[in-house]
C-alpha cells in the first residue's frame, strides 16, 4: 500500500491510501436533508497481509478535512476477505453537501466518472 500522494483520498489504516476505486451508492430521504453513501471496495490492498487489524472505520480525507465512518464490513468468499463496504451516513443537507464536495474531488483526482442517476420515472 502506498504512503498519501494526493489531497483527495481514502484510508482504512491511517496514512495509508487504499488505491482500489470503491463502486459507491448514493440514497437520500424524500426530503433529501438523510442518506447514506455505501462504498464497495473489491479485492482492496487494505486486507491484503495482517494489516486488516488496524482497520477501524474509513477515513475520507481531501483539502476541507476529513470524513469518518466507522460502518466497515468485510466481505468474505470461502473464508477469505474479498471486499470491504462501508457506510457513510449524513444527517443534514450541509452534511450532504460536504460529502458531495468530497466525492467530486476524489473522482476527479482519481480519473472517475459521475453519474447521477435519480431513479425517478
Amino acid at each position: 500500500m502506498g504512503k498519501s500522494n494526493s489531497a483527495t483520498s481514502i484510508q482504512f489504516s491511517r496514512g495509508i491510501d487504499e488505491p482500489v476505486i470503491p463502486e459507491i451508492r448514493l440514497t437520500r430521504s424524500r426530503d433529501g436533508n438523510t442518506g447514506q453513501a455505501i462504498f464497495l471496495f473489491e479485492q482492496p490492498e487494505a486486507l491484503d497481509g495482517e494489516s486488516t487489524n488496524d482497520i477501524t472505520g474509513m477515513i475520507m480525507i481531501d483539502e476541507e478535512g476529513q470524513l469518518i465512518t466507522r460502518d466497515v464490513r468485510a466481505r468474505f468468499v470461502n473464508g477469505k476477505p474479498s471486499a470491504l463496504e462501508a457506510t457513510y451516513v449524513w444527517k443534514s443537507e450541509n452534511d450532504f453537501q460536504r460529502f458531495m464536495r468530497f466525492a467530486e474531488r476524489y473522482a476527479k483526482s482519481h480519473g472517475m466518472g459521475y453519474s447521477e442517476n435519480s431513479g425517478e420515472k
